[in-house]
Parts: C-alpha cells; sequence; structure tokens
C-alpha cells in the first residue's frame, strides 16, 4: 500500500509481530485507518474470519 499512490504523507515505521506500526497525519488517521483495516482483514479468504483491531495514539504506548 505505497503512500505516493494515494498522495497520503502517512509512513509505515516498523512491524513487530502481528501489530503495524503508522506515523500519520491527524487529517489522514480515518481513512488510513480503514485502509489498513481492510487490507489486513482481507488480505486472504479465509473459513475463520480475521479481525485487524486498529487504534491510535500519540505513541506506540498511548495507542494500545
Amino acid at each position: 500500500m505505497p503512500n505516493c499512490a494515494r498522495g497520503l504523507a502517512t509512513t509505515m515505521l516498523l512491524q513487530v509481530h502481528d501489530e503495524l506500526v503508522f506515523e500519520a497525519p491527524p487529517a489522514e488517521l480515518a481513512e488510513v485507518s480503514q485502509m489498513v483495516k481492510s487490507a489486513m482483514e482481507n488480505v486472504h479468504r479465509l473459513d475463520v474470519p480475521l479481525v485487524a483491531d486498529v487504534s491510535a495514539g500519540d505513541n506506540w504506548r498511548d495507542a494500545k
């Protein structure tokens, strides 16, 4: 999901186990949250649904 394709300033900083950490301006938070959640939940069709939780905060600790 390259940010340049949509003209977003959001950047994926790192992946930690099953978590993705992004840096996003507040104006992009809703759009990016929906895009990432949809991509994670629909990456592959399974018999068991994949559920992704999205949270936000000023830092990684506050986002949990």
